[in-house]
């Protein structure tokens, strides 16, 4: 399990947040100077260059994101307007996008910071501006949530990409479109002009992923481990009964894949904080963040399943720090981004200082060798992440992630806020 540094904080972190936010704008440049929009969204490194992969574009507001968070962290205009100028000659697909479940990923990493910054006063609040961002998230959150289908229990979720029969765990964290959309005025208008709330929504596909993704090792979970999920959860479409756990891109549906349990992680933080307390979301934050804390390596670094097989071959593998050069079962470095945010928040909502020092023990190791990338000529910013491993989508040793890049600069700012004494990152 993590062994948990109290002796850190996020003033404690400053050099590492800076050297972070230096080497990210080296990177960012980097990929800018290479990449054109004819070759699809950047999603892996291979031989330390971002490539694209055909599959689903939902990392494209990773890349225009991280611009805009690296104006954020450092005051850089010339990033403010390399984010907010892709993201207008390059964003408008994501918002009518019906065929993903990534709309709070593409549309809230861009659209949705911008809005931000212009509401915290960091950009001057231009009329028509501010307009065109409202109308882009309104407009995501509402096509968002069309994807829906309805559970026996009389709830429903976002169904992923796979069909309405499957709800992924990775959705809960881009339910931030619809919270969004819904605070911006907006609903989905339906049939017969049938308005549809979309924080409803919101909260029923939390209050499904929290019920069906997420195990607590009681009542219908009495054989599982408190904290784990699966990835995916399948419904009957026909009845919307709950039928069996599956798993995509984990090793299978009875182990826990770390980026889909960091997914929950952060997602159901930060509901827990915009909501300002509700019972179900706070149980799936809690057995969640304490599974994570459980089942990771002393440094707070996770392998990227922990049913993973070969780990067997790595020995005391829970209670040593991760060997991300190990030849048995790589580690995800993007889990650790993303569920470091996860802890923070938690931490910080219910004031509890195990889980804002294990948050702030995994961002001491993950900003640094042999996490942090410090080789100008590599276009990644965090090594050791990992895609798709059934698939042999995997990045692997040596190698980055937009996603993992997009997540610790984040989690990086939002450590950088409360350092410097600024306003609390959120995204509403």
């Amino acid at each position: 399990m993590i062994q948990i540094r109290y002796d850190l904080s996020p003033v404690s972190l400053l050099p590492k947040l800076r050297r972070l936010f230096e080497l990210s704008a080296v990177k960012i440049q980097a990929i800018e100077d290479s990449w054109s929009p004819a070759q699809g969204s950047p999603v892996c490194t291979d031989g330390g260059r971002y490539t694209s992969r055909g599959w689903t574009e939902w990392t494209q507001g990773f890349q225009f994101g991280s611009a805009i968070l690296q104006f954020d962290a450092t005051g850089e205009r010339a990033f403010l307007e390399m984010g907010r100028e892709r993201t207008v000659a390059v964003m408008a697909p994501h918002l009518t996008h019906t065929g993903v479940h990534d709309h709070g990923f593409n549309n809230i990493s861009t659209y949705g910071n911008l809005l931000r910054l212009m509401a915290e006063g960091r950009i001057s609040d231009n009329a028509w501006e501010r307009r065109f961002y409202e109308l882009a998230l309104k407009c995501s959150g509402a096509v968002q949530a069309m994807r829906w289908s309805r559970t026996a229990d009389g709830g429903g979720y976002i169904y992923s990409f796979n069909g309405p029969h499957s709800l992924f765990v990775d959705t809960v964290r881009t339910l931030r479109a619809l919270v969004v959309s819904h605070q911006l005025g907006h609903v989905l208008m339906g049939e017969n002009d049938t308005r549809i709330s979309l924080l409803d929504r919101a909260m029923q596909h939390a209050g499904a992923t929290a019920r069906y993704s997420v195990y607590y090792g009681e009542g219908r979970d009495s054989y599982d481990v408190r904290g784990r999920v699966a990835h995916e959860s399948i419904f009957n479409p026909n009845d919307g009964n709950y039928r069996c756990p599956n798993s995509q891109q984990g090793y299978s549906p009875f182990s826990t894949w770390t980026r889909g349990l960091a997914w929950a992680m952060c997602g159901f933080s930060e509901l827990l904080e915009f909501t300002g307390g509700d019972e179900t979301l706070e149980k799936a934050a809690r057995a969640t963040c304490d599974f994570y804390i459980e089942n990771t390596p002393s440094d707070g670094i996770p392998y990227w399943d922990t049913g993973a097989p070969g780990l067997e071959r790595l020995g005391d593998w829970n209670g040593t720090p991760a060997d991300p050069f190990n030849p048995h079962e790589p580690v995800d470095s993007s889990a650790a981004a993303i569920g470091a945010q996860g802890l923070l928040r938690l931490g910080h909502f219910l004031k509890d200082e195990r889980y804002i020092q294990s948050g702030l023990t995994v961002c001491d190791t993950l900003f640094a060798e042999p996490y942090l990338s410090t080789d100008a000529a590599h276009q990644g910013l965090i090594l050791h992440s990992v895609y798709h491993k059934p698939n042999g989508w995997t990045a692997g040793a040596g190698e980055s992630s937009m996603w993992g890049d997009y997540h610790a600069r984040e989690v990086g700012l939002y450590l950088l806020r409360l350092a410097e004494g600024k306003p609390y990152l959120k995204f509403w």
